[in-house]
């Protein structure tokens, strides 16, 4: 069964529910990087690693509202699995 959870969106309005797709397999206490898909509008939410000084330099300005995170590659399947409607490591 798909796990949920209930959160706000940064334009204040109620997120209903969020369907983890899945956490980082190799990520130690089965932490972060997670993938979420939102059941209302299909965006894909994620969690990722914060990104170091260096790498942020090259990314550049980043506005307050939003937030810069590192995924492994590793974590493409449940990226596809959002895009593809649920089929996982189909392209």
């Amino acid at each position: 069964m798909p796990s949920t959870s209930n959160l706000t969106r940064r334009d204040g309005s109620y997120m209903a529910a969020l369907r983890l797709i899945g956490k980082d397999p190799d990520s130690p206490n089965n932490g972060s990087p997670t993938v979420w898909v939102d059941e209302d509008d299909g965006s894909i939410v994620v969690q990722g690693w914060n990104l170091g000084p260096e790498s942020l330099a090259q990314v550049g300005t980043v506005p307050a509202h939003e937030g810069v995170v590192r995924l492994p590659a590793r974590m493409m399947p449940f990226l596809r699995e959002v895009v593809n409607g649920g089929t996982p490591g189909t392209a």
